[in-house]
């Protein structure tokens, strides 16, 4: 099947990638010049665990290609993904400018059938508009061709994206056109043998049901930690509490792990989108606000901590950092707890050695460009040296087991500050060594 993603970011990138890798012929669309240039030289401008490779096989085997020509990607294809971005603005609420600019291109542009599908997170009732803009154009030339207007949103998580898009736990359709439902079920067919997980429904539905998973999620992540948090001052251990409430079929263990709070692209916007759309009903969702609520405040738990610990004033007071991406397997650190907890440090007058295996690059050109007083090193050990203490704040692999005699050396002091709760307290107090995690009480 021939195919335009008009987009290549994230979304628009992995899966007009995707579907090259099952034999479609792929044309990615993107305004940005300099990145379309760099595409076609192979340079991925995202970090995604096997995205590049899949993207130079498929460019060499002619399935995917990269242009800011629009109307030329779409000429020949029968689907069209709408896959720019939607980002926040400064109520909440997601940004459609460029889904409706891309829209209205495809209006001016279109020449046959086609069936155009909303790929970005957008609000509920985005598919009427969408399809509007693209029939005002359509009227504007005193033209009549056929299209269809297709929500299909998408369940990527952020280093797993290939994986969960070559296999998905559930493709959704949000359609009532037979003719653009066949075509998805066509689309879709090498990637979801199973007829249980192509599940159709109506547009809205559809684009309402992103929003709700990734609620959902973010109220598993702030639930726990509330608990956590609860735990804390109770004396109870929410490491514990988890392995015995995630037992139970009905909760399960994913996203009940106490942390410093969630970020990404995906989860602080969509949760805010949420709460904006119901707002414009007239609804007061207080349980998506206290969600975010608990996370903003979770995001400072570790800061705080330290505070405790050393006092108000850090001046003088050096922190190693071991990860500044939202979560491992990425480079992305939008709305990291990272950038929360290390300018709460550096506002009172710490130093910072820092290290990230991908998220390095973008701390030092876009998150934490403006900040003193910040080293980025090249190794975990070398972040560490005459440091006061460790602070660990993404899971990387390579944080889960490290050389904890190592880290005696480096560090002035054995003392650890663990954000994600990674390590056994009861091992690093027989190494000697202060420890702090989320959701027990302080000894």
């Amino acid at each position: 099947m021939n195919i335009a993603v008009i987009g290549t970011g994230y979304v628009g990138l992995v899966s007009g990638t995707c579907f090259s890798e099952m034999g479609n012929k792929v044309t990615c669309v993107d305004i940005d010049a300099t990145k379309i240039n760099n595409l076609n030289k192979g340079i991925i401008p995202i970090y995604e665990p096997g995205l590049e490779p899949m993207v130079l096989k498929n460019v060499e085997n002619e399935n995917l290609f990269f242009t800011t020509n629009l109307a030329q990607a779409i000429k020949n294809a029968e689907v069209v993904f709408i896959a720019v971005g939607t980002p926040m603005g400064d109520d909440g609420s997601a940004d459609l400018q460029y889904v409706l600019a891309v829209a209205k291109s495809i209006g001016e542009t279109m020449q046959k059938r086609l069936v155009v599908v909303d790929k970005s997170t957008v609000p509920i009732g985005t598919a009427d508009k969408v399809k509007a803009a693209i029939q005002q154009e359509l009227d504007k030339r005193r033209v009549a061709i056929e299209f269809e207007v297709v929500s299909n949103p998408e369940f990527l998580k952020e280093g797993a994206a290939i994986v969960d898009f070559m296999k998905p736990d559930r493709v959704v359709i949000g359609s009532e056109s037979a003719f653009a439902i066949e075509k998805m079920k066509q689309l879709y067919a090498p990637f979801s043998m199973s007829h249980e997980r192509f599940i159709v429904m109506d547009v809205r539905s559809a684009e309402m049901t992103k929003y709700a998973a990734n609620t959902m999620l973010a109220t598993k992540i702030s639930f726990m930690n509330e608990i956590a948090n609860i735990c804390e001052k109770v004396g109870a251990d929410a490491n514990q509490v988890r392995i015995g409430i995630g037992s139970d079929s009905r909760i399960g263990y994913s996203f009940i792990y106490p942390g410093c709070g969630y970020g990404g692209s995906c989860f602080p916007k969509d949760v805010k989108a949420l709460m904006k759309i119901a707002s414009e009903y007239n609804y007061n969702p207080k349980l998506i606000t206290s969600v975010e609520e608990v996370n903003d405040a979770q995001k400072l738990v570790i800061a705080h901590k330290i505070v405790k610990r050393f006092g108000e004033d850090l001046t003088g007071k050096t922190f190693g950092i071991w990860g500044l991406a939202f979560k491992p397997g990425t480079d992305d650190m939008r709305e990291a707890p990272a950038i929360y907890v290390i300018k709460e440090l550096v506002k009172r007058g710490a130093k910072i050695q820092a290290y990230d295996p991908k998220a390095m690059e973008e701390a030092k050109d876009f998150y934490l460009k403006d900040l003193k007083n910040i080293t980025y090193v090249s190794s975990k050990y070398e972040a560490l040296k005459n440091a006061d203490a460790l602070i660990l704040l993404t899971e990387w692999k390579e944080f889960r087991s490290p050389d904890f005699d190592e880290i005696k050396i480096q560090l002035k002091f054995p003392l650890i500050f663990d954000g994600r709760n990674q390590y056994n307290i009861f091992n690093l107090e027989e190494k000697g060594f202060e420890y702090y995690q989320i959701g027990r009480t302080e000894r």
